[in-house]
């Protein structure tokens, strides 16, 4: 299954280099920094030194701006954090997801059944060193996971807890059945890229006809978010929801387009 890690924000080079480490050890290759604070970073000599052999990881790596960019091809977002936020996905271990998560790629043995369900595949997101991860990117996501620790001493560096994460997703990878058997057609997922312009495009539709207030949105659109995540939207559903937003939205501009009624027509 395609597996990338992103870091976000990221603000010391040597940390690089030791999660470039971590995943060359479990097997790992896909690595993406979002926005690091030093633009050199894949170069810099704190990270090659850090790196210790996984200087072809390095060379690979990508650096983008925003967070969409690092997500395509991606269906499924595991946040990383201490802390759980209102609002945000379910907080669970990493060992007790990943059980879940692949139970629905195992074979079905029942032609009655439901097609499996099939990620395109899965992101681990981290924040940066300093502030974590912020409750935007957090909100995006399927779960977030928290790597348990000693009460009152949760901090993990941050190669410490890549290490930890690409462990366990290694040995849920490699110790289930992922295979579907033939003439069982999976059901793959829009990527997290493909949801966020849906979301964006119902966004649009929800203020055109009044529903939601920009000015005071509140909540309304990180529990859409996790409303659409757990439903687990497939491409073609993904371009029903966006046939409707448009239709929404033509609609409201064309009622308001259209001429009150005159007095004499009163």
């Amino acid at each position: 299954m395609k597996t990338r890690f992103v870091l976000i924000n990221t603000s010391h080079a040597g940390n690089v280099g030791a999660v470039a480490r971590a995943m060359k050890t479990m097997g790992f290759d896909d690595l993406v920094l979002v926005a690091p604070r030093w633009p050199n970073v894949l170069r810099h000599e704190e990270t090659i030194q850090r790196a210790s052999g996984a200087l072809d990881l390095l060379r690979q790596a990508r650096i983008v701006a925003g967070l969409d960019q690092a997500l395509d091809g991606i269906s499924h977002l595991c946040a990383t954090a201490m802390t759980a936020r209102d609002f945000g996905p379910p907080t669970t271990t990493p060992r007790a997801h990943f059980e879940t998560l692949l139970k629905k790629e195992r074979p079905v043995h029942d032609s009655s059944a439901p097609a499996a369900t099939r990620p395109t595949g899965v992101a681990f997101l981290f924040g940066s060193e300093r502030f974590g991860m912020s409750n935007a990117d957090v909100y995006r996501c399927h779960v977030t996971l928290s790597i348990p620790t000693q009460p009152g001493f949760g901090s993990l560096n941050l190669g410490a807890a890549v290490q930890v994460i690409a462990y366990e997703w290694r040995m849920a990878l490699d110790g289930c059945g992922l295979a579907v058997p033939d003439g069982t057609p999976a059901r793959h997922l829009a990527d997290a890229v493909q949801v966020a312009g849906m979301l964006e495009h119902w966004e649009q539709a929800l203020t055109q006809i009044g529903f939601l207030d920009p000015a005071a949105p509140k909540k309304l659109m990180p529990r859409l978010q996790q409303l659409f995540n757990r439903a687990q939207l497939a491409p073609e559903e993904i371009h029903i929801l966006r046939g409707i937003a448009k239709a929404i939205i033509a609609t409201a501009q064309a009622n308001r387009q259209r001429p009150s009624p005159s007095s004499d027509e009163t």
